[in-house]
């Protein structure tokens, strides 16, 4: 089944491309479905990269899912256009009176301020109660789901020393976990950051249940004991090459960075990828035990016609 965006949004022809089957939301209104709508709070830098990325890995299933885009209207996003978000994006002030099945709240560059430094701190945690009463369940990535421990649990975060960055081997916590279903018990996630959360805190607190483990990054994946609450602690929704354009990137405004572990093959010539089987099976899992088999049928919203369309 499609994943449903608007015609004219840069991610519809590149994963069309891909024959990955996508749906305007003009056709799809005209069809008698009930869409699986997912939420997705975008606050990364990289917000047409990360649309796409989010959007094939949501694809990956047998269920029509709908997206609808948001951002913080208490931030002024710097790399994407005014017109990009204007077209494709709305506010949560405009979504809030709505109920969705999931959400996604991404990560975003800012790791190394306090929470309450934050810009759009106030806004967001105010989506994170949202997402108690008007959503299923919720998937955090990365710094988001820092955040989210932070403000559900308590839960710090602390600066490493260096950053954590590349692909990591990860084994399972746990014999049995639907989210897991189907991935080998030795797996690799990319890797992306600056800080931690401390292991006794993870581990302590009796409402999470973590779900894998790596020597070098600790738990990475945990979920709250009702499977509201999904924890990603790295970026499996990330292309081949979206390390080597961080490492670029870093490199040229001069940062003491070092080449991402695990990444390059052994003659520094191309990425061999190591962690798409895994996303796609994470995500997939999650849309299918964690959003489909417990959102109710009402629990549903009209799919948000865009102009032009």
């Amino acid at each position: 089944m499609p994943i449903i965006i608007p015609k004219d949004i840069p991610a519809y022809e590149t994963l069309k491309n891909e024959n990955i089957f996508v749906m305007s939301t003009n056709r799809a209104s005209t069809q008698d479905i009930r869409p699986i709508d997912i939420l997705i709070l975008n606050l990364m830098p990289t917000k047409i990269e990360t649309e796409t990325q989010l959007a094939r890995l949501l694809a990956n299933s047998s269920l029509q899912v709908n997206l609808t885009f948001i951002v913080p209207s208490s931030h002024d996003s710097k790399n994407t256009s005014k017109s990009h978000l204007d077209r494709f994006y709305t506010t949560f002030d405009k979504i809030k009176g709505k109920k969705y099945d999931g959400c996604i709240i991404t990560g975003a560059p800012v790791e190394k301020l306090e929470f309450n430094e934050v810009d759009y701190w106030d806004e967001l945690k105010e989506i994170f109660e949202f997402t108690k009463t008007n959503v299923t369940s919720t998937m955090f990535i990365c710094w988001g789901a820092q955040a989210a421990l932070k403000h559900f649990y308590g839960i710090e975060k602390t600066e490493r020393k260096e950053k954590l960055f590349g692909i990591f081997k990860h084994k399972k916590s746990v014999i049995y976990e639907a989210l897991l279903n189907g991935i080998d018990d030795v797996f690799y996630i990319p890797q992306s950051r600056y800080t931690y959360n401390k292991e006794k805190d993870l581990l302590n607190c009796k409402d999470l249940i973590p779900l894998c483990y790596s020597k070098e990054c600790g738990t990475t994946i945990l979920k709250s004991k009702d499977n509201k609450r999904v924890f990603v602690l790295g970026h499996l929704e990330y292309d081949k090459y979206t390390l080597k354009k961080e490492y670029e990137r870093d490199l040229a405004k001069g940062l003491d960075i070092k080449e991402p572990c695990n990444y390059f093959n052994e003659d520094k010539s191309d990425v061999d990828v190591l962690w798409r089987s895994t996303a796609n099976i994470l995500y997939y899992n999650w849309l299918n035990y964690y959003v489909y088999q417990l959102t109710p049928y009402d629990f549903k919203n009209p799919i948000i016609k865009y102009e032009n369309e």
